[in-house]
């Protein structure tokens, strides 16, 4: 199983971008997908999940409104969909996956996923 996350770059402050994390070597529907980001220093945090079946998703407090994300299971994507972006997103962006669904107690941890991208930067400056 791959991951494969692009779509990061530079983008002022109010800006938009769309990260697309793209999976190959499985086809299962019901694969849980979540995009986390590490910022220079910082831990790193959740920013949200989709699940496979009820396509539920979550979203982290400081994202909610301005960030969406969804999925197209024909081509094996799942799309984080960045609008009105602060200094503060900028980060390293990576999509993990995990076979099978997730409860939502767990989703937003790091070991829950099973399969990791490379990161994708995410620079929003002015």
């Amino acid at each position: 199983v791959q991951l494969q996350a692009f779509g990061g770059g530079l983008v002022q402050p109010g800006g938009s971008l769309r990260l697309s994390c793209e999976t190959s070597g499985t086809t299962s529907d019901y694969q849980t997908i979540a995009w986390f980001r590490q910022a220079p220093g910082k831990e790193r945090e959740a920013v949200s999940y989709i699940r496979g079946g009820d396509r539920k998703t979550n979203y982290l407090d400081s994202v909610k409104g301005r960030f969406t994300i969804s999925r197209d299971n024909a081509k094996n994507t799942v799309y984080l969909q960045m609008n009105s972006l602060k200094v503060e997103d900028t980060a390293v962006y990576s999509c993990a996956l995990r076979q099978g669904n997730i409860i939502s107690g767990l989703a937003f941890r790091p070991s829950s996923y099973d399969y990791w991208g490379q990161g994708t930067l995410v620079t929003v400056s002015s």
